[in-house]
């Protein structure tokens, strides 16, 4: 994709840490040469609601996942419109700042900037140059506070920023190279995420299959009882997943322990666990008392189970190692201790993989748009498949070494997606810093219809949403 491209001609130093040189022609001027600061407020609060995503930018709330509260009213609220670089001053050092291509109503915790008529910098430009890996540098060192989360980046500070600009031609001409990569790069990583989806189903099949029929194809069936399973083999028993299990609720945050004495423990949250494994890479801390903590600790072999979410993801679980001793959830994770004598931990974990166990959850969980939970009573009604432990080992042991070749060529795919997302990130701020000059590669470059943006992009899955409404 850079085949050809090459530096410019002729630098000038500049000497920023992330910009130590600028082509010739360029100019680098403050933020406050090219923006002003606006606030404009909603007269009704009848626009359209907006939040910054720190994955899309400025994008409508309704199609984003925003856990933060309503306002009954939006009257007063701040406005932006298209072509308005609006910033989350709280979050702009994790990326929470774009051009708005909508107007509508923001929060009054953001702020907004409009291009002066003099300033020539083209919207779209600056919204992938101030969102650039480069340009990160500025955000978070300009962003002050005392505590991480809460570094806030004032309109003074950030109209003082150094932002280098191209001619107008430039400009148009590093957007339409960049768009054409990010369609080649979307077109990669939809194909590799297809593949990904396509293998898990195999996986699923293969997990399916063992744990519903066992690894006889011989074996006498008889009816299960469960309408959507249809028959098992004759020697497996049913049981409600409460009776030959333990269910555990978790810890409940912003309980009032006043005048008790606390300790930190590392708790679990729903972000933890994922489909198969526990995600540890954050763990975060709560204080609470000694008594509280040990009701809801965690041992080597519970089975973690979550409360809620996306329909496809209700009662996902994992088998937890006690990676992290002590540690306890929250109350949106359910932690399942099997009677190991009965149900083997790691079964009963590929077992809440199914499409059973799926269509049981999703038929019994309550649901809202978008969004489904279950509960307590409802995981211990859950119809457990237990085979003799002794087969339950011998099916684990099988499926291992089936699954072993797909999850191979699963990570193998994911990490592909990773190095052309990092491809992506290193690409794009290496254009706008000028140190490759596309203008001769992009005036070759053929007409293009935008595609849709890829599915996850869409959907929010992996974005961090930064709402922060008042009254």
């Amino acid at each position: 994709m850079i085949e050809g491209l090459k530096p410019y001609a002729e630098y000038k130093e500049v000497g920023l840490p992330w910009l130590p040189s600028l082509p010739s022609h360029w100019v680098i001027k403050r933020g406050k040469s090219y923006l002003f600061c606006i606030d404009e407020r909603s007269k009704a609060g009848k626009e359209e609601l907006l939040t910054v995503s720190s994955a899309r930018g400025v994008v409508p709330r309704s199609s984003a996942k925003v856990t933060m509260f309503k306002a009954e009213s939006y009257a007063g609220h701040k406005l932006c419109w298209p072509g308005d670089l609006v910033i989350n001053s709280l979050w702009a050092w994790g990326g929470g700042l774009g051009v708005s291509q909508h107007h509508g109503i923001i929060s009054t915790a953001y702020s907004v900037y409009r291009s002066r008529p003099s300033a020539q910098i083209n919207p779209r430009y600056l919204h992938v140059l101030v969102r650039s890996s480069a340009f990160h540098w500025e955000l978070q060192v300009r962003s002050k506070g005392v505590w991480i989360s809460r570094l806030q980046l004032t309109d003074t500070s950030f109209l003082d920023a150094p932002i280098p600009l191209p001619p107008p031609a430039e400009q148009l001409a590093i957007i339409r190279f960049l768009d054409h990569a990010n369609r080649k790069i979307d077109g990669f990583i939809r194909a590799k995420r297809k593949l990904i989806g396509l293998l898990n189903e195999q996986k699923q099949a293969i997990i399916h299959r063992a744990v519903t029929r066992g690894l006889d194809p011989n074996a006498k069936l008889k009816p299960s009882g469960i309408p959507w399973l249809g028959e098992i083999p004759e020697r497996w028993e049913v049981q409600p997943l409460k009776g030959v299990s333990k269910i555990q609720s978790g810890i409940t945050l912003g309980k009032d322990y006043a005048g008790e004495m606390l300790r930190e423990y590392p708790y679990l949250r729903v972000a933890n666990v994922q489909a198969g494994h526990a995600d540890i890479s954050v763990v975060k801390k709560i204080a609470v008392t000694r008594p509280e903590a040990v009701r809801c600790l965690l041992q080597a072999g519970d089975v973690l189970m979550t409360e809620g979410g996306d329909p496809d993801k209700l009662g996902r679980g994992c088998v937890w190692d006690a990676q992290i001793d002590p540690c306890i959830h929250q109350n949106h994770v359910f932690a399942v201790r099997p009677n190991q004598s009965l149900l083997l931990p790691h079964f009963l974990s590929a077992l809440m993989g199914t499409v059973y166990a799926r269509a049981y959850f999703q038929s019994t969980s309550k649901q809202t748009t978008n969004l489904a939970s279950t509960n307590k009573t409802k995981i211990g009604q859950f119809k457990v498949l237990l085979p003799p432990t002794d087969e339950q080992a011998m099916i684990l042991d099988a499926l291992h070494r089936e699954t072993s070749p797909v999850n191979t060529a699963i990570a193998r795919t994911e990490r592909e997606i990773a190095l052309m997302q990092e491809y992506r990130t290193r690409l794009t701020a290496d254009i706008v810093t000028g140190k490759l000059d596309v203008r001769e590669a992009a005036a070759k470059l053929p007409e293009e219809v935008d595609e849709e943006p890829l599915a996850d992009e869409a959907a929010g899955e992996t974005e961090t949403e930064t709402e922060e409404f008042t009254e």
